[in-house]
Order: structure tokens, then sequence, then C-alpha cells
């Protein structure tokens, strides 16, 4: 299933002609780069995997939404103007409803079952999905997350009530307004700014992002991960299938091991985020807890009202994405 790709116009993608040693790929994602965020540490390693191949490749990456805003980077990938992305997949859920199955409160759980949902008909299905729509994947990652808030600590339902939360996408988002939050939508990178604006007293993301963002500096509370993780989201690494059928079968199989490395390399780090997460936050004065039993199941019967129900009753094949899903033990 996964594949990589590259553009052929020098200047916006890929660049070189037969003559030159070498062709460079264009990498974009939102994250900060050279600060130790694990999605740029993947599309920086399968740059150097690629020099390592000597096939006449290269990559050069622009990190922290310096190409292309956090939104922009599904377009930009699937028309082939850049060649990589790190994106979260629901960013991409307007065009695509499908891919908010990859944000549904409660369906991975943790990070060992994330690693058996990749191989399954669940992630057969969204990955077609992604193909179809120009794009293949070369690493797979799923991120746990947790919530931070500058008012108080949200663990039930009834703690969200009433804040102004940002959710990563539509599921989470009906989940919240389930239990009485207000919603202001925003990629991650704009998370900071809200919060300090008061435009937010909330939010929810990943791991690695409430730290490579020092989220920390304007946050009273974290809520981790913990052992009744209620977010998980899928953060592939993408590749243009058009930038990737220029190449030849040598390149493609190396850019398709290089994925692998990446993917791999994602799989050790996984858990240390959530583990860098609690200790950056108390290092930071910011109060920590986790989740109860109790409360996650109460946030899970109002998703199972709201988002769920909304996913299977209007998005194509949604209950049978969710079935697929549930049925990975």
């Amino acid at each position: 299933m996964k594949r990589l790709l590259l553009t052929a116009v020098c200047g916006l993608a890929l660049c070189g002609t037969a003559a030159a040693a070498d062709m460079t790929l264009r990498a974009s994602h939102q994250w900060p780069g050279g600060k130790g965020d694990v999605r740029d540490e993947m599309v920086q390693l399968i740059g150097k995997e690629l020099e390592k191949a000597d096939v006449g490749l290269k990559v050069q990456v622009f990190p922290g939404e310096s190409l292309f805003k956090a939104k922009d980077q599904w377009g930009a990938v699937t028309k082939g103007q850049v060649d990589i992305t790190a994106f979260p997949l629901d960013y991409a859920s307007g065009r695509h409803p499908a891919f908010s199955a990859t944000l549904m409160p409660g369906l991975v759980g943790s990070h060992e079952r994330a690693k058996r949902l990749n191989d399954s008909p669940f992630m057969e299905d969204i990955k077609a999905e992604v193909e179809k729509a120009g794009a293949i994947i070369l690493s797979d990652a799923w991120l746990a997350g947790g919530f931070v808030s500058s008012e108080k600590c949200i663990t039930s339902p009834e703690s969200a009530k009433g804040q102004t939360l940002r959710a990563a996408g539509p599921a989470f988002e009906e989940m919240l307004v389930g239990a009485g939050a207000s919603i202001s939508s925003m990629p991650s990178s704009e998370i900071y700014t809200g919060l300090q604006q008061n435009v937010l007293t909330g939010a929810n993301t990943s791991s690695g992002s409430l730290v490579s963002y020092r989220i920390y500096e304007v946050t009273k509370c974290l809520t981790a991960p913990g052992e009744n993780a209620l977010w998980f989201m899928y953060e592939p690494i993408l590749m243009s299938k058009r930038s990737f059928d220029r190449l030849d079968e040598k390149q493609q199989e190396a850019v398709m091991a290089a994925g692998k490395v990446a993917e791999d390399y994602f799989a050790g780090e996984a858990e240390k985020l959530d583990e860098e997460l609690v200790k950056t936050y108390k290092d930071n004065g910011v109060e920590v807890t986790t989740m109860s039993k109790e409360n996650y199941d109460a946030w899970l019967k109002i998703a199972k009202e709201t988002s769920y129900k909304n996913f299977e009753e209007k998005v194509p094949n949604g209950k049978k994405l969710i079935d697929e899903a549930l049925a990975v033990e």
C-alpha cells in the first residue's frame, strides 16, 4: 500500500534533470524543525536514508509551515506541489469525511493497539482513500494526546462545560459540544496563540505538539494520556503519487525502504513522547493529572451519542469503518 511521490517542475517540488547528479524532493510540514519534534525527525530520517541509498535523490525539508500552511499540506501533496509531508490525516476530513475515523474518541486506546490497526482492513480502507486522492503513505504514525487548560483540569465531561476548546477534528468537536463546551477550530500550530490571547481556555492535541509548541507556557493543567487515552490521531508521512510515479524502480524502492525506517523509528519513540510530555509539564510547574476509567467511560458515552452516531449515519461506509476498527483486538 505504501509508495512515494515527486513533482516534475524545478522550483516547485522535484528538481533536477537526467544530467544532474541528484534530484531534490521537497518535504513540507507544520511542525517546528530542529527542536526534537518526532514528525520532523521522521522526515529528516527519510532524507538521510535516501542519501545513504545513493539513488540520486535528496530531500529538502521546509518545517514550521514555511512552505504551506498546516491544512494546505493535503492539497499540496495530492496535487504534486510538494513531494512529501507529515500530515494529520483528519485535517483533510472536510474533503474526505472517512478520515475522521482516524481521530475518533476512544477508538484506538493504546500504542500497542495502534500498531495492530495499521495492518487491519480498517486501515486498508483508509489508505485506499488516501491513494485515490493522489497520495501514498510512506510511514504509519499514531500519536497519543491529552487535554490542556488555562482554567482548570479537563477530566470529566462536566469539567469541559463552559470552556472554549480546540479539538483536532469533527469527531472530537462533536463530543466536546455534547459535553457543553464551545469550539474554536484551528491547527495545533495556533493553539499557543489562541490560549495566550484568550480565544481558547483549553485544547486537545498530541503529546508531541503539546511539547514542541511549548504550550506548557500558557496552561495551568495537563490531562496526560495515561492508561485511559481518549485521544489518538493518525499522522502519517505522505508522498505525492505524481512524484512517486516519476521515480525509477530503484528510487521507488529506496523511498519505500526509507519510509519503513522512519516508521520503525517512530514506533520506538511513541510511548516516550507521553513520558516526555508529563516530565516537561511538571518541570514547568503545570499541574498534571490523568483521566479515570469512570471519566473515560463518561466521555465515550457522549462520543457514541454524537460523533460515532453522526459518522455512521452521514459518512459513506461509516458504520463499516467503525466496525472494522472495533474488530481489531
